[in-house]
């Protein structure tokens, strides 16, 4: 059996999904420059993600994406970022001590951090997202409902 959509959706997602995530990915890394960031950047790859399961379907998604590997950059990014916090301890005597150069103004490097934590950040939200969705799926299957 066949899972997932059509054949149309599937090779539409398959053009689309690799711009979807492009565009998540410079919503992140401008996210200092301009509106936008780790958060709105983290939903958009999400959103790509999940255009990826409904259109192949669960068991491709596993395989192509590596659900247990995900979890663990999920999880490491809560640390990643409580580890950036901490490293403006050391450097700068409060949390969150913008520790790196801030570079010229207006430039894709001129913020410090906040390029970092917006990548965790992303990175946080983006897995969160994706995954929440992934277990609210896998517990209405469970339940013997028609997927």
């Amino acid at each position: 059996m066949n899972s997932g959509m059509t054949i149309i959706v599937k090779t539409v997602t398959r053009i689309t999904v690799w711009m979807i995530l492009l565009y998540g990915i410079y919503i992140i890394l401008h996210g200092h420059l301009t509106p936008g960031g780790g958060f709105a950047g983290g939903v958009v790859l999400a959103l790509a993600l999940l255009n990826v399961l409904l259109a192949y379907g669960r068991s491709y998604t596993f395989q192509w994406l590596r659900l247990p590997w995900l979890e663990h950059v999920e999880s490491a990014s809560a640390l990643l970022y409580l580890v950036v916090g901490l490293l403006g301890i050391l450097w700068g005597g409060t949390f969150f001590y913008n520790f790196i150069s801030k570079g010229s103004l207006y430039h894709l490097l001129s913020a410090g951090t906040l390029p970092i934590l917006n990548i965790i950040i992303g990175l946080k939200v983006a897995l969160s997202l994706f995954l929440v969705v992934w277990v609210l799926a896998e517990a209405r299957t469970s339940k013997g409902d028609a997927a």
